[in-house]
């Protein structure tokens, strides 16, 4: 079974910085698309960055420049590094992977998020 399990949220000042990671089983990362997604209370969920199996990445204007995802294929792991921290970056940081059709694997997969808080 394919299983993502998110860790590394806590709370932080504004300005700081948080490195997040998704542990994947059941599932190579490099074989798949991997992305970060956020949601906060009256927000609709956002999109945070993304990363495909070859390793381009993709962030929005919102987190360009402040944030890093990147993959660990000896761990199997996703990564978000955030920097320079903002208050409307709080919110459930989950893990989003998904897979090429042409596995035959069904998707896509989620993890269960770890909360992240950025405080003044």
């Amino acid at each position: 079974q394919v299983q993502l399990v998110e860790s590394g949220g806590r709370t932080v000042p504004i300005g700081g910085s948080l490195r997040l990671a998704c542990v994947a089983s059941g599932i190579s990362l490099n074989s798949a698309h991997g992305a970060w997604y956020r949601s906060a209370p009256g927000k609709e969920r956002e999109f945070v960055a993304g990363i495909t199996r070859s390793g381009m990445t993709t962030l929005p204007e919102t987190t360009k420049g402040r944030f890093t995802v990147s993959r660990d294929d000896a761990t199997n792991t996703l990564s978000l590094q955030m920097d320079n921290l903002q208050g409307e970056d709080s919110g459930l940081y989950s893990c989003n992977v998904r897979p090429p059709h042409y596995s035959g694997m069904v998707g896509p997969y989620w993890g269960q998020g770890t909360q992240v808080t950025v405080s003044s």
